[in-house]
């Protein structure tokens, strides 16, 4: 390589790309879409008065995301109507969002509404039952805006309350909301042997389900394994969401669902790079763009050329350098990739994340590992990543291999899809 190639690129990696009409960049862009005016089911519920709730003992399980379109939560405008629920339940990173990975907030009375609000993360269904009991809930609201990963937590509080609404003869009501990566499915099956809390029961990595698509799947293929469906589940759809709408195309504002998924574009990229949190690299948590930036000390420049080079579909890649404020190497400088999705529509989070392990290992085989814990089987649902990366498997080679399962998945899925 030449000392004018090498000091462009050690230049490219403090700047961000300038895209110029010849840039591969700026012509790999896709067309604008025409802008969808999707209405959430809590707006719809609310347009309405929330009198599907009056005289209903309610509770609530949500978090920031559950606002309406002018951005009042959905408990403000419930207790606003003379509708206050009996309680509240706060899910990973708590009710109002403030705690961190692996947090939540505890246990507390709302100060705004009076509320009380239960700490319901990582409760099993036995807690999340007493708690129902206790506060004699008859019907429980679910309203979650999900990213469409497997791993991320919140789809599995809605499968506990589900099976806790089931134990107590409350019913449950979804109230849905756009999956902002849209309603294509990719990725490997979880094996039950690998069960936990970031994926319980037999679905691929990128799932392309609402939250309320997702209730209806496992109210018919796993809760009747797991003592009986609520006395009734019901879910208000949607108005104008489209399997091929990103977020960016809904017309809503983004609201993170975690402290960690700050724009929509961090969720384009999270089914696959959330697989860094199973490595010794850091997956970019303490950055402005984490899970877009991934890295480690050790690590130059020879990985984004190397990426480059697989023409992979839709993505694009910049070299970076970056010093974490917490986390993983804290303080200290690391150097990576930042993973750019130049066309949506073909962009495939998982087969991405796949080559960047594949690669990294190649690479740089005295930096690259997993975490000993063997947490990469728990995100991947099975040893298998982990093992065919150590055996020197290529990419495709890795993707090919769950291709059976992944389309087995989108046929059983249909049956429970609500939208075109």
């Amino acid at each position: 390589m030449s000392i004018n190639r090498r000091l462009f690129l050690a230049a490219g990696a403090f700047a961000s790309p300038v895209l110029t009409a010849a840039s591969p960049l700026a012509s790999a862009r896709p067309e604008p879409k025409r802008r969808a005016s999707v209405a959430t089911g809590a707006d719809i519920l609310a347009a309405q008065g929330w009198r599907r709730l009056s005289g209903r003992r309610t509770g609530v399980l949500s978090n920031p995301t559950g606002v309406l379109s002018n951005q009042d939560h959905i408990v403000d405008s419930l207790v606003e109507a003379g509708l206050a629920p009996v309680a509240v339940f706060g899910p990973e990173h708590g009710f109002r969002g403030s705690a961190q990975a692996g947090g939540s907030e505890g246990d507390y009375t709302d100060p705004r509404t009076g509320v009380p609000v239960y700490d319901v993360y990582g409760a099993d269904a036995g807690k999340l039952a007493r708690l129902l009991r206790t506060a004699r809930v008859e019907t429980l609201v679910f309203d979650i805006a999900d990213v469409g990963a497997r791993s991320y937590t919140y789809i599995w509080s809605m499968y506990t309350a589900m099976v806790a609404a089931a134990r107590t003869g409350a019913s449950l009501l979804v109230l849905d909301r756009p999956n902002p990566v849209g309603g294509a499915a990719y990725g490997p099956m979880l094996d039950p042997a690998y069960s936990s809390g970031v994926g319980r029961n037999p679905i691929v990595q990128q799932h392309g389900m609402t939250v309320g698509e997702l209730a209806r799947h496992f109210n018919g293929e796993f809760l009747p394994a797991d003592g009986g469906r609520p006395t009734e589940l019901d879910v208000i759809e949607m108005r104008g969401w489209r399997r091929d709408l990103l977020f960016a195309d809904t017309g809503l504002v983004w609201t993170p669902p975690s402290p960690n998924m700050p724009t929509p574009d961090t969720a384009l990229v999270y089914p696959g790079t959330c697989l860094f949190e199973g490595t010794l690299l850091s997956e970019g948590r303490g950055t402005t763009r984490p899970f877009e930036i991934v890295g480690a000390p050790g690590i130059d420049w020879r990985w984004r050329e190397a990426l480059e080079s697989q023409n992979l579909p839709g993505a694009a890649f910049r070299e970076t350098y970056f010093v974490p404020t917490h986390h993983k190497f804290s303080g200290q400088t690391c150097g990576g990739v930042q993973v750019m999705v130049t066309r949506p529509g073909s962009f495939d989070a998982i087969r991405t994340a796949v080559a960047m392990l594949v690669t990294a290992r190649r690479l740089y085989p005295e930096v690259f590992g997993w975490r000993e814990d063997r947490f990469i089987d728990k995100l991947t649902g099975s040893d298998r990543v982990r093992t065919m990366v150590d055996a020197g498997a290529d990419t495709d080679e890795i993707v090919e291999s769950w291709r059976d399962e992944l389309a087995q998945f989108r046929r059983t899925r249909r049956p429970y899809l609500l939208y075109r």
